[in-house]
């Protein structure tokens, strides 16, 4: 019999995971450059929100397909449509072929996350799971570390199409580590897959996601079209819900969600989700556009992201069973407040390196509590529904992310729009891929740059205010979950 070689396993599963969450920090670095070249500044949440929609909308997808055929084919099969996605992303000649590549690149990172954090609970046990997640946690740290450096000097040297390329080795050693020292007892369920469910998770996403993105822009907010998507994103929740209750695999079961912990610690990851995709999204844009910052600067101001993420997610493998999750996640959520109340602040006078402290406190919010949560949550099921329950936290997060570049796109927009209107100027959204290129922001006069960044400041302002809301509430939610030791 075939025994699975552990810590080349898991170095396999660090390669993917950092494959994955590299790509959310080299793209945040790198969308400045590509929205200067490719123009289309209206879209800039669509890059976003393509890639955090089709992982979302798959992410329970792949959780339940792992629990009925195993974790290998399904990691196979997501890693590869990311990998394809990733080259295609990376040869896009407009912003609308990129956005459609984003969707393709998405569809495989859905798997990627959940899969990999399920094989690792399935193989590791008991504090050993613990201690061997908190440092799966970090891979989010240490690849944020990397990844806002790597793509800003890429994006300096070569070109930002390398920021997707660099995922295709990557991607390939991984897949060649699971396939050679990963094994696993044969699935013999039945497959019973809940494609009904499916379809009603796609259909809600995408609409709910349609009507923030493009509300305000495509059509009003109190239109006809508005009122329509809204209809038919209720009308589709409710069904979701009656076929879940009926279907024999459902791709939510919701008895796992009565569980309290799983229950809280999913609603703080929706929230965490969307402090996490503002920050990645908007930051680089407030220190190259506002700041007036080379890209490689922006990098480093999300780099310090990591630096807490790694350090936190250490600390709470180590603590968890000791002190327990709630424990760990108030101190979390309180470092999330301070961090980005701290960001309310920020001027463009100031230091960048001023940037990086907040940033930094927020990372080890992040850290603290995605390591509980993943950790308690695998422990409060069977084999047999781990996959789909760590999916439903990975699905929670990736949630937050797809609202959060949406509604946080929306709010950004919106502001800049209305301050254009209030100061009758000739300037529309598109003047900020200008703004965003070193070269074509020397082109404006000086009292007209002034002018725009001071608009792009007090959108960016209200978005981070938005930001301090939901960790605010973040907080709050803490307390919902069991006050008791051990994972």
């Amino acid at each position: 019999m075939k025994v699975t070689k552990k810590p080349l396993v898991l170095i396999s599963v660090i390669l993917a995971m950092f494959m994955g969450a590299v790509e959310a920090t080299i793209i945040a670095t790198a969308m400045p450059s590509i929205t200067a070249d490719l123009g289309g500044f209206s879209r800039y949440s669509w890059v976003f929100s393509s890639y955090l929609l089709m992982s979302t909308i798959t992410v329970l997808i792949y959780g339940k397909l792992a629990d009925l055929f195993g974790r290998k084919i399904i990691f196979f099969i997501g890693v590869s449509l990311f990998l394809i996605g990733s080259f295609l992303c990376g040869i896009s000649s407009s912003m609308e072929q990129l956005i459609l590549f984003r969707f393709i690149q998405g569809l495989g990172a859905g798997a990627v996350m959940p899969i990999a954090t399920t094989i690792i609970g399935d193989v590791y046990q008991g504090e050993e799971r613990a201690k061997i997640q908190g440092y799966l946690s970090s891979v989010w740290g240490i690849s944020a570390i990397s990844g806002p450096a790597i793509g800003g000097i890429i994006v300096e040297s070569i070109g930002w199409q390398y920021v997707f390329w660099i995922n295709i080795p990557l991607g390939i050693i991984a897949m060649v580590g699971i396939a050679l020292f990963l094994h696993e007892t044969e699935q013999k369920k039945q497959a019973n897959v809940d494609y009904k469910g499916a379809i009603l998770v796609t259909v809600i996403l995408s609409s709910l996601l349609f009507w923030l993105v493009e509300g305000g822009q495509t059509f009003q907010w109190l239109s006809i079209m508005s009122v329509t998507i809204l209809l038919v994103t209720i009308l589709c929740f409710t069904l979701f819900v009656k076929v879940e209750k009926q279907a024999i695999e459902p791709l939510m079961p919701f008895s796992i969600w009565r569980n309290k912990t799983i229950l809280y610690a999913n609603l703080i990851s929706f929230v965490t989700g969307v402090i996490l995709i503002g920050m990645s999204s908007y930051i680089p844009m407030y220190v190259t556009g506002v700041m007036g910052q080379k890209a490689i600067v922006a990098g480093f101001t999300l780099t310090a992201v990591s630096i807490g993420w790694p350090l936190a997610s250490t600390i709470a493998g180590q603590l968890l069973f000791k002190h327990g999750a709630f424990k760990l996640s108030l101190v979390g959520t309180i470092f999330l407040v301070v961090g980005t109340f701290s960001f309310v602040f920020i001027q463009s006078t100031l230091n960048p390196f001023f940037i990086a402290i907040c940033s930094f406190l927020v990372g080890i919010g992040m850290g603290l509590t995605s390591t509980s949560f993943t950790v308690t949550i695998q422990n409060a099921v069977t084999y047999e529904q781990r996959g789909i329950a760590t999916a439903s936290n990975m699905f929670m997060s990736n949630f937050g992310n797809t609202v959060g570049a949406a509604l946080l796109g929306m709010i950004v927009n919106e502001t800049y729009k209305k301050y254009l209107n209030d100061n009758q100027s000739n300037y529309d959204l598109s003047v900020v891929d200008q703004l965003l290129n070193a070269e074509t922001r020397k082109s404006f006069m000086l009292e007209d740059l002034s002018f725009l960044q001071t608009g792009l400041d007090n959108s960016l302002h209200m978005m981070f205010l938005v930001l301090f809301l939901f960790a605010v509430i973040s907080f709050v939610l803490v307390f919902g979950l069991p006050k008791k030791k051990g994972a």
